[in-house]
């Protein structure tokens, strides 16, 4: 039996996590001095509700330990499993696949480790997709395949409610125009603008065609902040939801580790073939 592992920063569901069996790894994340482990004593509800009163919380992320990959994947092998897949943060921008292959070596089962190329929900694009290879019959190698050859396919729009967070974050250049709302990619580590849009509603659209367009068959992640945009993420979900090109269709929670350069008032989704 393959097991699965990722971090946190993919922002994986409990709903993929139950589905497939996987183990996530929490960062750390420092708030204003204070150390929590991303979704377990930090959830995205008590992140935002730091942001009160226009105070911007001082927030930094660091990789998880390997002592903690360790304690994860010994729970995949109390659970059964002979072989690990274990998938994680771009190693361009995070030491936590190097903590990982540390835990790993000191395991007498085979750990397969991706470099998923990617961040964010990106990975957990990665993640669900070997996963349903696997729940289809897949092996170890056919399934660290496609987790590592699915970056470049991924794609992925949002819009932040205050873009000056975004600006004060260190990510994105020209971004504010007016009072308009531009809807953005995270492209190569870079936020870009891919068009800009009068109303939440025509943003809502905009990123539902988006995602509807980006294949024949896709799967579709829509995620939210806070909870003033959880109104606007039903109506993504069900926007996407009606297609027939989408096949599967999840929400997820923007945490910490991810949320913090944008700050509150994000929106958007993720979409891959499937």
């Amino acid at each position: 039996m393959i097991g699965i592992c990722t971090d946190s920063n993919s922002q994986l569901p409990a709903s993929l996590a139950q589905r497939y069996g996987i183990e996530v790894v929490p960062l750390t994340v420092t708030v204003d001095g204070a150390e929590y482990m991303e979704g377990i004593d930090l959830d995205a509800d008590a992140f935002y509700a730091k942001y009160t009163d226009g105070h911007r919380p001082a927030v930094s992320t660091s990789q998880p330990s390997p002592g903690q990959f360790a304690v994860a994947y010994d729970d995949l092998l109390a659970r059964g499993c002979t072989e690990i897949l274990s998938i994680h943060v771009s190693g361009a921008m995070s030491g936590t696949l190097n903590a990982a292959r540390l835990a790993a070596h000191s395991l007498p089962t085979p750990v397969r480790l991706v470099d998923s190329g990617t961040a964010s929900f990106g990975i957990s694009c990665c993640v669900w997709a070997a996963a349903a290879a696997i729940a289809d019959g897949a092996t170890l190698d056919q399934a660290a395949q496609i987790a590592e050859q699915l970056a470049p396919s991924i794609g992925n729009v949002f819009v932040v409610g205050a873009l000056d967070h975004l600006h004060a974050g260190g990510r994105g250049t020209g971004l504010a125009h007016g009072d308009d709302l531009a809807m953005l990619t995270l492209r190569d580590g870079n936020v870009e603008v891919v068009e800009r849009l009068a109303t939440a509603l025509d943003a809502v659209n905009a990123m539902a065609s988006y995602a509807i367009g980006w294949g024949t068959t896709v799967r579709v992640a829509v995620g939210h902040s806070d909870a003033a945009t959880q109104p606007l993420a039903d109506g993504l979900e069900a926007a996407v939801g009606e297609a027939a090109s989408v096949i599967d269709v999840v929400r997820y929670r923007v945490g910490p580790s991810v949320g913090a350069p944008p700050g509150p008032g994000t929106v958007g989704c993720f979409v891959f073939p499937a």
